[in-house]
């Protein structure tokens, strides 16, 4: 889990950042506000730390303006001004100085998870099991040792249930653009496939149209 931290004080930065990495998180850090919104254009965080008010501005303004341009980031406003009632509209929790680095730790971790997509569902059709966000795949419950392009052909068909998916709808999915659906490269990959499969035969041929699963 990655987190920016913007804090004016090196003290309390460091102290902050040290505490944040001992308990396992990536940690970026920022001194004011211009270097915080590069940190921002560049990467992705699971969570941001704002110190409330900095010398380059009030971080409120800043999470505000940012909010309203689609930053999704969770947010978390330290601040010795005990008014959480203000900062909570543009973001996510509040914390007032003084506070306990366990206490911090705990409300990042929390705010972590609410920009953690959830795990795509597992897919199944008859013995196929596909686990997209793990990138495994089973038949009978032996794993399967696929390829990416495997990968992704074998998802869509599991995904469609038995419903004949076009040749067109998976080239699209695996391949470029500039790739045709008359190309051979998806009856190679298909044929490698119904290899790794295995017996009984479970890959398809619609005439016409594309491949289905039995």
């Amino acid at each position: 889990m990655r987190v920016l931290v913007t804090e004016d004080d090196d003290d309390t930065l460091f102290a902050i950042e040290t505490s944040l990495r001992s308990a396992g998180f990536a940690v970026d850090v920022a001194r004011d506000l211009p270097q915080a919104d590069e940190a921002l254009f560049v990467n992705t965080y699971d969570c941001v730390v704002f110190d409330r008010l900095l010398p380059s501005g009030d971080s409120l303004h800043y999470v505000k303006r940012r909010r309203q341009n689609g930053c999704a980031a969770p947010v978390l406003f330290l601040t010795g001004i005990d008014n959480p009632v203000e900062g909570l509209p543009y973001s996510d929790d509040y914390l007032v100085k003084p506070f306990e680095m366990t206490e911090l730790i705990a409300r990042v971790r929390s705010l972590c998870r609410l920009s953690t997509p959830p795990a795509p569902p597992v897919l199944r059709h008859g013995d196929i099991e596909i686990d997209p966000g793990r990138r495994v795949a089973r038949r009978g419950g032996r794993v399967l040792s696929l390829t990416v392009k495997e990968f992704v052909v074998l998802e869509l068909l599991v995904a469609a249930g038995g419903r004949a998916v076009t040749r067109t709808e998976l080239v699209a999915a695996g391949w470029d653009p500039e790739v045709t659906p008359a190309s051979n490269v998806l009856d190679v990959v298909v044929t490698g496939l119904r290899q790794k499969l295995g017996p009984p035969p479970v890959l398809l041929t619609v005439r016409g149209v594309g491949y289905r699963l039995a």
